[in-house]
């Protein structure tokens, strides 16, 4: 298993310290781009792919992703078919 593969199961497992960075990291391996939608979009960032789009809030103060995003963002890719469980 290969550094991606290991990096989108620690994310299907949900863990409690999954960085911000880790998180752009498993959106470029499943094909998306990153649009900060210029200077007044805040913390949002929007990451597609075609025509599937996520936004998601960078956060703040800490690097770390809180677990209801990461729910969120789980849900959507497997939703999309980009992730099985």
């Amino acid at each position: 298993m290969g550094t991606k593969e290991k990096l989108i199961e620690r994310f299907k497992n949900q863990p409690k310290d999954f960085t911000w960075e880790e998180l752009i990291r498993v959106f470029r391996i499943l094909g998306f781009t990153i649009d900060n939608k210029g200077r007044t979009s805040g913390s949002r960032v929007l990451f597609v792919n075609g025509e599937d789009a996520h936004t998601v809030h960078k956060p703040h103060p800490s690097n770390v992703i809180q677990r209801y995003i990461m729910k969120q963002v789980l849900d959507f890719l497997i939703e999309k078919g980009l992730i099985t469980m």
